[in-house]
């Protein structure tokens, strides 16, 4: 948000007084929830994502200005920052079973069939997506979200409450009045793939390994200590199934719509994500639908739940001590081809690791036409003993690309030698190497391969790095083809007349370009450390690394004892550390561009007089000048520690236009010292 729109909701918090603040806190709550709704759940927004965030910064805002309106399911609890050290074991209320698999018409019917002999009467059935995520069971109490458990083993779970919070489809206050007063609701926790892909992008381009598929990944998200890295990873949900014990419907089909109605993200009938059936053809026009259609979905599914609807109906036939009687999931076939392996290639990435990549005759997969697919490395080429000639059976998943999942040894022809790994760099001819425990072979000629240079200086200028303006994948790949870039540092010795005779820059954008440059150098130290791309160092790490360290000098000189110490830090990432700054390139790279002007260390936020040092200090109300936010960073300047609300810890309190009566009244209660603006500026002086 711009320091305009700051300034102006900062000095509106100053005009209210406490019940106008709570008024005003309970409709900004009740308006995000609505536009979460509309965007998450409906998928039909009505206000852009600036204005939905400006509205989040006023609720945010009010909410550190009014602490004593605190609310554990406030909109703003969605974007995380609460860490889980250990996550509670807890018991299930009711047993979370799980579904037996059929896999043929004919096992469907067997299973019509016997259920059949226990329920005589005609039956209803709802048919639904197998959703391939974590299954999630929520409680809901007074319409307000209490707690969210994992299956585990079926009868006790993970209590995970703090992340599933962040997930933006799953409602933290329901909507209307006529839920239950108390009730459990179960779904399923998914990645989306659009974002599962980005996500695995990222950490190739980081020099990680891609992650398996969405359904891990998902699970393991959901596991995270730091709620603020679940809510940025893309997770939604559906949820299909309510406990409780009240009466909500007779069926399961009209309880579903039912918990719609509340807020819920449930299966849409108008996107036949479910649909009811009376017998085994109705079922199977269901599931021939989305096996013909599954690959057009946003998200993975497996195959297909059957559940029997009649609530009365699924009490009689019961449950097995594994799964319920009353329902059945049909479980598709992998989607795999088999097609021909012409030739292997291999890409290099920007920290020089190596991936194969098959090239294949072009196939028809998943309502998509086929022609390369990840072979991983060097080990997974072995396992699967390829030969180039073979015809392989060709999987797709979440991965960014299809994968060989194995070879057609009944097509082998004679005579096809085994794939030998290549021994050089594909690009600049450097012998490559392997560290011992390490799938992936690497080119070590980080400042002379073509892609890496290119790829580090991308992964320089991006939006979470540098975040240079004007420049992007091709203006990296023109300078660097035209000799007037060889690593980053070598931005910042650009002048405006190298970049004018170059093809598709006009004097703007050549301006723009130069400008961009210059503003990075105000661009904090833990992004300089991310933008430098030392191996396995993504953004979180970056800012674990600044903070404990603080500057680049003490980073580049510490040992692997105390890299490690670090929260978070293993050996592998300390050693990538160590061998970076081992590195004399490296070493004169973080020179150049210190020389240069960027930030090597934390701002430091101590460096006034310290006059407020050990101060615990409290600020209300609008200033006429300064903003609620300079007043904040000025006490951090001078020693002092901000909070929002008064208690007997409160040394100070920095009033100013609209000081709410409550908390001046409980000040003077206990003592606590009231000064305005003037006297604070004095005070610092001092």
């Amino acid at each position: 948000m711009n320091s305009l729109v700051n300034n102006y909701i900062c000095a509106s918090l100053g005009f209210m007084n406490t019940q106008e603040a709570k008024q005003k806190i309970l409709e900004l709550r009740e308006e995000l929830e609505a536009h979460n709704h509309r965007y998450y759940v409906e998928d039909n927004p009505t206000i852009s994502d600036f204005e939905f965030d400006k509205l989040l910064r006023e609720l945010q805002d009010l909410e550190a200005e009014f602490p004593e309106f605190d609310d554990p399911n406030s909109p703003t609890r969605r974007v995380g920052g609460e860490i889980t050290k250990n996550f509670q074991t807890v018991p299930h209320k009711y047993p979370m079973l799980s579904l037996s698999n059929t896999y043929s018409k004919e096992e469907l019917e067997d299973y019509l069939k016997r259920i059949a002999k226990l329920v005589p009467e005609e039956m209803e059935f709802v048919c639904e997506l197998k959703y391939d995520g974590a299954a999630i069971g929520i409680t809901y109490k007074n319409g307000m979200l209490e707690k969210a458990v994992t299956r585990g083993d079926g009868t006790q779970g993970d209590d995970i409450t703090t992340n599933v919070k962040t997930i933006s489809s799953v409602p933290l206050r329901l909507r209307g009045s006529d839920y239950p007063e108390e009730f459990e609701i179960r779904g399923e926790i998914f990645m989306l793939l659009e974002g599962f892909n980005k996500l695995n992008q990222e950490r190739v381009e980081a020099g990680l390994e891609a992650f398996a598929n969405p359904r891990n990944t998902a699970s393991g998200t959901l596991k995270m200590q730091d709620s603020s890295i679940v809510a940025e990873r893309p997770l939604d949900s559906f949820l299909y199934y309510v406990l409780s014990e009240e009466n909500i419907a007779d069926n399961h089909y009209e309880s579903m719509m039912r918990a719609r109605e509340w807020g819920f993200k449930v299966p849409p009938p108008e996107k036949k994500y479910i649909a009811r059936a009376t017998n085994l053809d109705g079922i199977f026009e269901f599931i021939n639908y989305w096996e013909e259609h599954r690959h057009l979905l946003p998200f993975e599914i497996d195959g297909v739940v059957v559940k029997v609807n009649l609530y009365q109906q699924q009490q009689r036939l019961g449950s097995t001590a594994k799964s319920p009687r009353w329902a059945i999931a049909y479980k598709y076939k992998a989607e795999q081809v088999s097609t021909l392996l012409k030739s292997i290639s291999y890409q290099v990435g920007r920290t020089g690791a190596i991936t194969p990549v098959a090239n294949l005759k072009p196939v028809l997969l998943a309502g998509t036409t086929v022609k390369r697919a990840s072979l991983h490395n060097a080990d997974q080429i072995e396992k699967l003993d390829l030969r180039i000639g073979d015809h392989v059976f060709v999987e797709k998943g979440g991965e960014i690309i299809p994968k060989v999942i194995g070879v057609d040894m009944e097509k082998r022809p004679m005579g096809l030698e085994p794939v030998e790994y290549i021994r050089f760099c594909p690009e600049c001819s450097t012998p490559l190497q392997r560290a011992e425990g390490e799938a992936q072979h690497y080119c070590p000629n980080d400042s002379g391969c073509p892609p890496q240079i290119k790829g580090r200086i991308q992964h320089f200028i991006s939006r979470k790095a540098m975040d240079i303006e004007g420049m992007g994948g091709e203006t990296v790949e023109l300078f660097v083809n035209e000799g007037l870039v060889k690593n980053p540092a070598d931005l910042y010795a650009l002048k405006k007349e190298q970049l004018l005779p170059l093809e598709r820059l006009a004097e703007k954008s050549a301006q723009n370009i130069i400008d961009g440059i210059e503003a990075s150098k105000q661009i904090p130290f833990q992004r300089v450390l991310f933008a430098l791309g030392i191996r396995y160092v993504g953004e979180t790490v970056a800012k674990k690394l600044a903070r404990h360290f603080e500057n680049i000098d003490r980073l580049a000189v510490a040992t692997l004892e105390e890299l490690v110490a670090v929260d978070e830090i293993g050996e592998r990432i300390a050693n990538s550390v160590l061998s970076f700054f081992a590195d004399e390139e490296h070493r004169d790279l973080v020179e150049r561009l210190r020389a240069y002007g960027l930030q090597m260390e934390v701002e430091q936020q101590t460096d006034g007089s310290q006059a407020l040092a050990g101060m615990t200090i409290v600020i209300s109300g609008s200033f006429e000048n300064y903003s609620r936010t300079e007043i904040k960073d000025l006490i951090e300047k001078h020693g002092g520690k901000n909070t929002g609300s008064v208690s007997g810890n409160t040394n100070l309190i920095v009033a100013g236009e609209g000081m709410g009566p409550s908390k001046r009244k409980k000040a003077e209660d206990l003592g606590v010292r009231i000064i305005d603006e003037n006297e604070f500026a004095e005070l610092i002086k001092g």
